[in-house]
């Protein structure tokens, strides 16, 4: 394992936490002297070791690559069934995702650089003097918080892992992997301690809080109940723990009112002038990663041994498919952005939703393309050269159709024997490989996280992350219900549940979706509202999907319920058609040069 001296990281703690005092800071004289053991000394500098350990969180969820594809909402790749050879590597589950993985290198390192953060002011707490008993106590609580946190993704990940608990001083090549079961105890351990000092309202908004140790131990305690290969260590009262932690984040912390507004506040059609109107530090929030307009206290480290820049910012708002560089368009512009198409929807994903009822699936998803500039005399057509159109600025470009009402024959563009000046696309013309004229693109932006106005660029967003809101602790709690918790304080798992549908859809209202999500030629529907006789496992996984698309959980949700083959083989188009999980896949493999610079090497998982 890389060992980190935070003496390394001192002159970064400055930087990033000196904000826009840069001019005061950036003086000609050398702090060349400055070292971890004379600068953590005394209160202040403590205070900077704690805030050191924040803004890594950033780089966690840039690992989006080991969470979102491979499952059963999205996928690597685009769809194509005309592909001839392999498709991407993280849904198919192949030879070819391996130690030298370059995702599993850079979450791994990320998260073991943090834990050396956390084992730092851990350790050194006890030789600082504070003012306030109090504020200190609370400092080494969030210290631990994020060291449980870590050490949460990294068992999930990779299982049996190595558990450094005391500040790195010197290099180590001796690695040992620590039984599963002995990191869960060690977590909830540090969340238990965590919760206890944890005041519940942070000193500065975005620190860690009592609710945000409540949440995590919620989601430990229920992973650690389903004792994935007996070797977790759960016990029959976990579910019951993890329930009650549930509870206690829901009492604190209210849903809002509307979906939409905790995203940056926007409508669909990008030639509307926007407020961009911050909406993230709302009452559901648990925990959110900070982002800021700084580009010096926003950028992000980068993972060893990379030297490369990383682009500053949240860019979640562009790590999804869309393509608004159809004919019309200005070029790369803050309209539409960029849209790295790396994490695809996959098409049943679509098939969850009610279009017509469900507010999330309105802004989520972007229907349709608009012209930025004027185009006379387009010809559109492969096949057809008198087919050509005009736009004015603000026409449509390019319309995808809801899944459960297709355009019929007249209703679609003009190539295609239709009326329409404009492309007309069905969900199964989607994934079908053909071209159907200039201006089609493959599929509808999926557009949840796009904050306006960000000039174009590699990121830039200035939208906090919320790693946990309330929303996700109702489906928790439902799930830990199903497992044999007993009822909650709000009744049954399906008033849980409810709950989150209520915000989408309206009290009462019935939602639709297909009954046959992986079937595209199938119409039948079913509703998604639950009933004490009809709530399921699959009801909450797909109600989390729909409530938490694109967020940081979906692998790891999927994994823990014992589903992920299952619904991955079902619903992600790679792994059905060309996939060959196993009980391996449930673990990532060990990162080969890990395996190279420790002695004796440590074991690979088995399968890689």
């Amino acid at each position: 394992m890389k060992k980190y001296n935070i003496q390394n990281f001192v002159l970064f703690i400055l930087l990033v936490f000196m904000g826009t005092a840069c001019k005061d800071f950036l003086k000609e004289e050398s702090i060349s002297n400055i070292t971890t053991d004379s600068y953590v000394v005394n209160e202040a500098g403590y205070e900077d070791l704690v805030k050191s350990c924040y803004p890594l969180l950033r780089d966690y969820i840039l690992n989006y690559a080991l969470v979102l594809p491979g499952t059963d909402l999205f996928q690597a790749g685009n769809w194509n069934l005309k592909v001839v050879g392999d498709g991407p590597y993280l849904d198919q589950y192949d030879i070819r995702f391996n130690s030298s993985a370059g995702e599993v290198q850079a979450f791994w390192d990320i998260l073991y650089r943090n834990i050396g953060r956390t084992n730092a002011a851990i350790g050194r707490a006890d030789a600082i003097t504070y003012v306030d008993p109090a504020k200190k106590a609370a400092r080494v609580a969030e210290a631990k918080f994020i060291r449980a946190l870590s050490y949460f993704y990294i068992v999930q990940t990779w299982g049996d892992a190595p558990i450094p608990l005391t500040e790195t001083i010197a290099a180590d090549k001796a690695v040992v992997r620590v039984p599963s079961a002995s990191i869960y105890t060690q977590i909830l351990k540090d969340l238990t301690d965590a919760e206890t000092a944890l005041p519940v309202t942070a000193t500065d908004y975005g620190r860690v809080t009592k609710g945000a140790a409540q949440f995590l131990l919620s989601r430990v305690y229920l992973t650690r109940g389903w004792n994935y290969k007996s070797g977790l260590g759960g016990v029959a009262t976990d579910f019951k723990s993890a329930l009650d932690y549930a509870d206690k984040v829901i009492a604190a912390y209210p849903l809002v009112a509307q979906y939409k507004t905790l995203f940056p506040t926007r409508t669909n059609n990008p030639l509307i002038q926007y407020t961009g109107a911050q909406n993230d530090k709302n009452t559901e929030v648990v925990f959110p990663i900070q982002y800021n307009a700084d580009a010096l206290t926003n950028a992000m480290e980068v993972p060893y041994p990379s030297t490369a820049t990383r682009e500053p910012g949240n860019y979640y708002h562009s790590i999804f498919p869309g393509n608004g560089e159809l004919v019309g368009n200005a070029g790369r512009t803050s309209d539409y952005n960029r849209s790295l198409g790396q994490n695809q929807p996959t098409p049943a994903s679509y098939r969850f939703f009610d279009p017509q009822k469900d507010s999330r699936y309105t802004h989520d998803f972007v229907n349709a393309v608009w012209a930025l500039k004027a185009v006379s005399g387009y010809a559109y057509s492969y096949t057809d050269a008198s087919l050509k159109v005009s736009y004015a600025v603000g026409d449509t470009v390019a319309y995808w159709t809801p899944w459960n009402k297709p355009a019929t024959a007249t209703q679609k563009g003009i190539d295609e024997g239709g009326t329409k000046k404009y492309a007309v696309m069905n969900l199964d013309q989607m994934v079908s490989g053909v071209a159907i004229s200039r201006l089609t693109a493959a599929t509808p932006s999926m557009w949840k996280f796009w904050q306006p106005g960000i000039t174009y660029g590699d990121g830039y967003g200035t939208f906090d992350f919320a790693l946990f809101r309330s929303a996700e602790a109702y489906l928790l709690a439902a799930e830990a219900i199903l497992k044999g918790a007993g009822n909650g304080t709000l009744g049954g798992a399906e008033v849980y549940y409810n709950k989150v549908l209520d915000r989408a859809v309206g009290a009462g209202v019935d939602p639709q979706r297909a009954k046959y999500p992986e079937d595209l030629t199938s119409f039948e529907t079913v509703s998604y509202r639950a009933t004490a006789a009809t709530i399921s496992l699959d009801m909450v996984l797909d109600e989390s999907g729909r409530e938490l698309f694109g967020e940081f959980n979906r692998w790891f949700d999927l994994k823990r319920t014992g589903k992920l083959i299952e619904r991955a083989k079902k619903y992600n188009f790679w792994t059905k058609a060309k996939g060959v999980p196993s009980d391996n896949s449930l673990v990532r493999p060990i990162p080969q040069s890990e395996i190279d610079r420790s002695a004796p090497s440590i074991t690979q998982n088995p399968g890689y």
